[in-house]
C-alpha cells in the first residue's frame, strides 16, 4: 500500500476534519479484496468501531460522487493502531526515539527496507540508527513506514 495521491487526501481531510476526527492519512493499493483505500483516523479518546463507520459512510458518500477512485475499491477505516502509520514530517516528529519501519519507492544504499530507532528530523529527511550507522531517508522516497510497537 503506498500513501495515496494528493487529489483523495485533499478530498478526505476536511470531511474529517468536520466530523471532529484527526486524519492521519491514507493508503491506496492492492490487498486481498482487491483496489483498497485505507484511511486512518484518530482523536484523543480513542477510535471506535462507531467512529469508522461514520467517516466510511460520509467519505464514501464523497468519493463516489467525486469519482476520484477509477473502477471498484473497498474502503476501510481504522484507527492507526499500535503499528502507527506515517505519513508527514511532523507525525515522525512525534515518533523521535521510537523504532521505526520503513520501506523506500527506490533502493538506497542496496536496499529498499530499513528498521531503526528514529533519531531526527529535518524538514523533509528522517534519520534512523541501525546498528550504529546513521541512515538519512527522503519522506518523499518513503513507500510506507510504521512504528514498530515495543514490548516489555
Amino acid at each position: 500500500m503506498r500513501r495515496a495521491p494528493e487529489a483523495i487526501l485533499n478530498f478526505i481531510s476536511p470531511i474529517i476534519d468536520a466530523l471532529n476526527y484527526e486524519f492521519v492519512g491514507a493508503a491506496l493499493g492492492q490487498s486481498d479484496s482487491g483496489l483498497t483505500l485505507r484511511v486512518y483516523i484518530d482523536r484523543e479518546e480513542g477510535i471506535t468501531v462507531d467512529d469508522c463507520a461514520t467517516v466510511s459512510s460520509m467519505v464514501g458518500a464523497g468519493l463516489d460522487v467525486e469519482d476520484l477512485i477509477a473502477g471498484e475499491y473497498c474502503l476501510e477505516v481504522s484507527s492507526p493502531g499500535m503499528r502507527r502509520p506515517l505519513f508527514e514530517s511532523s507525525q515522525y516528529k512525534q515518533q523521535i526515539g521510537k523504532t521505526v519501519k520503513v520501506r523506500l519507492t527506490v533502493p538506497q544504499d542496496g536496499r529498499r527496507n530499513f528498521t531503526g530507532v528514529l533519531t531526527g528530523v529535518d524538514g523533509e529527511q528522517i534519520a534512523l540508527e541501525i546498528d550504529n550507522d546513521t541512515h538519512e531517508l527522503t519522506i518523499r522516497d518513503i513507500d510506507s513506514a510504521n512504528v514498530v510497537p515495543q514490548f516489555g
